[in-house]
């Protein structure tokens, strides 16, 4: 199986986020700063770790008492209009998705039907509508 994460695609996720990044023992360990604030964040991507019998691999967001964390994260989406990156599972048709921004910014959109980020959103209610329109910028990640 291909590697979801190198070094390659964390330069790609750095410059999006605008933020820099080390490698520690076996994570790539990422600093997101809010200005004028002390919200700072930490996203740790572990590109090659033992998850049960198999290895796989973990985006974790550290984020004030908050840790949010995705397994065997399918792929990913940079949007650099909006300085986010979209992170997504994807399993029995259902999306989970972490949004993590510029700034410290991030958002969890979990077990969304898979339906929903093509359908008519105008038919959604709003509540339904924030995570739907979220994570249709990932949708070409998603098996059909």
């Amino acid at each position: 199986m291909k590697p979801v994460f190198t070094e390659k695609d964390i330069k790609k996720i750095t410059a999006t986020l605008c933020a820099n990044w080390t490698f520690e023992h076996n994570k790539y360990r990422i600093q997101l700063e809010k200005p004028n604030s002390n919200g700072n964040s930490v996203l740790e991507i572990y590109p090659d770790i033992p998850i049960g019998a198999e290895n796989g691999n973990i985006v974790s967001v550290y984020i004030g008492d908050a840790h949010l964390q995705l397994q065997n994260c399918a792929g990913y989406v940079v949007s650099k209009m909006l300085g986010e990156v979209i992170f997504v599972v994807e399993a029995h048709g259902k999306i989970t998705g972490l949004v993590v921004a510029q700034e410290a910014g991030c958002s969890l959109y979990a077990n969304i039907d898979k339906s929903v980020l093509s359908g008519d959103f105008t038919k959604l209610t709003p509540e339904v509508t924030m995570g739907a329109i979220a994570l249709s910028l990932a949708e070409d990640l998603i098996e059909a």
